[in-house]
């Protein structure tokens, strides 16, 4: 399984924020079996008023998630354009292994965008995190 990262992007600052959460950390539930477009509330996450879209992702092996794939294992597909391939020409297609939508266990990385913001920044937040503070959604 290991580690999980949260790539956090805020669409306002142009900034993306990164969090890693350990493999025994009760957050990364709040994320198994959410699809991408999916809206995650922060308080699942240690973000307090915050609402977060998912975007995407990768698994352990680097395979890119795909909106357009249902569930979460892995599937060889013949596309043209990505994510998971880029054509060099016009016309040009190609057989790319790629992961489903759904976020599993063996997803390493997520991608997230900042959909509705809390009243705390969040680099606040995440500095709090980071510090070892356990649950911060219980401060005022």
């Amino acid at each position: 399984m290991g580690k999980m990262v949260l790539d956090i992007s805020d669409p306002k600052t142009g900034k993306a924020y990164h969090l890693e959460l350990a493999e025994d950390d009760p957050r990364r539930n709040a994320l198994l079996r959410l699809r991408i477009g999916d809206r995650v509330a922060g308080e699942a996450l240690g973000l307090r008023g915050y609402v977060l879209e998912i975007t995407g992702g990768s698994d352990l092996a680097g395979f890119p998630m795909r909106p357009d794939i249902p569930g979460p294992g892995r599937k060889r597909i013949l596309t043209s354009r990505g994510p998971g391939y880029r054509p060099r020409r016009k016309g040009e297609r190609r057989r790319v292994t790629v992961r489903g939508n759904e976020i599993s266990e063996d997803i390493a990385q997520v991608n997230l965008k900042i959909v509705e913001y809390g009243e705390k920044p969040l680099e606040d937040l995440l500095e709090k995190l980071k510090g070892g503070e356990e649950d911060i959604s219980k401060e005022a």
